[in-house]
C-alpha cells in the first residue's frame, strides 16, 4: 500500500467574491463539509473563512489529485446548500479557481 502524507492549504471564494457566507450559514456548510468529506474518506482537517472565502487543511490521499479533491469538497457543499435553502438571496456558487499550497 502507499503511503502519502501530503498536506494542503488550500483557499477558495465565493462566485464574484460575493460576501454570501454569513456567520451562522458558514458554521453550518462548514460543519456539513467537514461530515461529508468524512463519509467520503476525505482528510478535512481544519474549515474556516469569512463572507466571501474559504480556508481549508487537508491531507490528499494516494488515490485523489488535489483537483478531483477540490471537485469534490466544492460541488458537493454548494449542491448540498442549495438544496437546503441555506441562502437567503440565492443559490451558493464557487469561484472555478482555487489556491493551493
Amino acid at each position: 500500500m502507499s503511503f502519502v502524507k501530503i498536506w494542503v492549504h488550500a483557499v477558495w471564494g465565493t462566485k464574484h467574491r460575493e460576501p454570501v457566507l454569513e456567520k451562522g450559514i458558514r458554521i453550518e456548510l462548514f460543519r456539513h463539509m467537514k461530515k461529508n468529506a468524512d463519509e467520503k474518506g476525505l482528510r478535512l482537517n481544519f474549515i474556516n473563512g469569512i463572507e466571501d472565502h474559504v480556508h481549508a487543511l487537508l491531507q490528499l490521499t494516494a488515490d485523489l489529485s488535489i483537483g478531483k479533491t477540490m471537485q469534490l469538497l466544492k460541488g458537493e457543499a454548494s449542491f448540498w446548500a442549495n438544496q437546503q435553502h441555506l441562502l437567503k438571496n440565492g443559490n451558493l456558487a464557487w469561484a472555478d479557481e482555487y489556491f493551493a499550497v
